[in-house]
């Protein structure tokens, strides 16, 4: 015989994040359909955009990138591993760390990522075109007060 735990009824801070955590999903898949759709005349995915995009400004290593985009190691390092083939990344020496070896964008992927640029800028000026910049201002706000949230609690799951 098995015993089932009581069910822990949600309270209403918790109902609403449940509804967001759904929006966001659906929106992070809107987000990474628009940028497949950015990206591919550049001879990018949105995957493979997103890890050059994490290195334009300074090297990184995998695991920053990883950490930073809140995915798998692994996966950055497929991605890596491909831009690198195909002549868009570099890994280099890494001087804090002897095995973890910086990305840095080759002239080849910092090409790439111009050839999109006028897309994404127009594609984003067209969706913030409905919004008013302090609203944009509050929801960035909060989301990265929920991500700080989820990031410090993320032990507690059970």
């Amino acid at each position: 015989m098995t015993t089932q735990s009581p069910c822990i009824k949600k309270t209403p801070a918790g109902t609403a994040l449940t509804e967001i955590v759904l929006l966001v999903f659906r929106l992070d898949g809107a987000l990474m359909d628009a940028a497949e759709k950015i990206a591919a005349p550049a001879g990018l995915t949105a995957a493979r955009w997103r890890v050059l995009g994490a290195v334009l400004s300074e090297p990184r290593t995998v695991a920053d990138i990883a950490r930073n985009m809140g995915v798998a190691r692994q996966s950055v390092q497929r991605l890596s591993d491909a831009l690198v083939a195909e002549g868009l990344l570099t890994m280099n020496d890494n001087p804090a760390h002897k095995t973890a070896r910086l990305a840095t964008p080759t002239p080849s992927g910092r090409v790439a990522i111009a050839n999109l640029s006028d897309r994404q800028t127009r594609w984003a000026n067209l969706i913030g075109a409905g919004f008013d910049i302090q609203s944009l201002d509050e929801h960035m706000r909060v989301l990265k007060h929920l991500i700080a949230s989820v990031e410090k609690n993320h032990a507690s799951i059970e």
